[in-house]
């Protein structure tokens, strides 16, 4: 049995999580005061993601860069792909929240989406 401690970061509260494993397979999570950090030491012992936020160029615009992240979460594996997909990319002002910026990046089947308009 292997034991794993986490902060959880579902909520403000960042309750101390142990989790338990039996090779790859969670057999309890303790120190959660809600549903959330129980899901939240499952998925990340076994299968971490997180959201990707970074910048791009913009073309022509009010602003130099516009803000973007992933629409969900990727695979933490992913992160340095997802980043280096959008090193070269430039897009063409206007640029509206919720506009796909590239689609299926890094081969995650996740959007980057912009978070900002840019005039």
């Amino acid at each position: 049995m292997e034991e794993r401690n986490l902060t959880c970061i579902s909520c403000p509260m960042g309750c101390p999580l142990t989790v338990v494993l039996n090779d790859q397979e969670v057999v309890s999570v303790s120190g959660n005061t809600c549903k959330r950090g129980d899901i939240y030491a499952r998925k990340e012992v076994t299968n971490p993601t997180r959201i990707v936020t970074t910048t791009v160029r913009v073309e022509d615009g009010s602003a130099d860069m516009v803000s973007v992240k992933t629409k969900e979460d990727v695979p933490k594996g992913k992160i340095f792909e997802c980043v280096e997909a959008l090193k070269n990319v430039t897009v063409k002002a206007p640029v509206h929240i919720g506009d796909v910026i590239v689609s299926n990046v890094a081969g995650t089947g996740v959007d980057i989406v912009a978070t900002k308009n840019v005039k």
